[in-house]
Parts: structure tokens; sequence; C-alpha cells
């Protein structure tokens, strides 16, 4: 088999086109997609540890760190020490934090439209079962 017709090289492809077009698209309202993920997280339960977010990222706590950064710098959120474990900080929304959530969920909307084009129904919900199994996998 070609590396190029294998299923793993298809899914990077598709990885890294789809990660450009979030990206594209996220920009448009001042955020980076990575900083997009950590929201999401928080619009979920706000208050939640950095170490936490790190965990259900699966990122490192540093890159976690850099995320916050940009976040805290465009007032997207604050971070509180933890009171239990001065070491430990909290991660809460702020306001625009919170009003984000509309904006991307619209851009989001607007992506999946653009992921999906050119499939029937069935396909686009064959291909998200799929990609569901491929992340229950053990990669």
């Amino acid at each position: 088999m070609k590396i190029e017709e294998s299923v793993s090289y298809l899914l990077a492809k598709l990885t890294v086109a789809h990660r450009n077009l979030l990206e594209k698209s996220v920009t448009q309202v001042g955020l980076h997609s990575g900083q997009v993920f950590v929201l999401m997280e928080l619009w979920k339960q706000d208050g939640q540890r950095q170490i936490d977010l790190a965990d259900k990222l699966n990122l490192a706590a540093p890159t976690v760190n850099k995320i916050l950064g940009g976040l805290l710098e465009g007032d997207y959120v604050t971070r509180e020490r933890y009171e239990d474990d001065g070491r430990s900080t909290r991660i809460f929304l702020t306001d625009k934090g919170e009003n984000a959530k509309a904006l991307v969920e619209e851009k989001w909307t607007e992506i999946e439209e653009q992921t999906v084009l050119g499939m029937s129904s069935t396909e686009a919900l064959i291909f998200k079962q799929l990609l569901q199994k491929l992340m229950g996998a053990d990669l």
C-alpha cells in the first residue's frame, strides 16, 4: 500500500486542512483555535483548575498556560489562585468570554456546513460516527 492511500495519511491531511479552516474562521472573531477549545471547556463548567483543562484537552500544562495567556490578555478569562492549594489556579470566564460563545457557535455552524458540503445527510452521519469511533480508539 502506498502511504498516500492510507487512512492515516488521508486523516492527517484532513486534520491539517480542517485546522486551517477553523483557524481562519475563529480569527474573524479575534480568537485562535486553541483558545476556542479552552473556552468550550469553560462554557461547560466555569472555574476549572488549569491542570484539569490541560487534562481534558490532552495538552501539556505549558501549552495551556500559553493559550490562557492570550485569553487573559484579551480579557476573555481571569485566573485566580485555588483556595485549597495556592500553587493551583482556577480559570473563570469574564463577560467577554461568556459573550464570545454566540460568535463561536455561529462560526462553528459555518465550519460544520463547509465540512460536510457535498455529503448526503446519511454520509455526514456515518462520517461523524466513524470519527467518534476513531476518537475512542487507542491511537
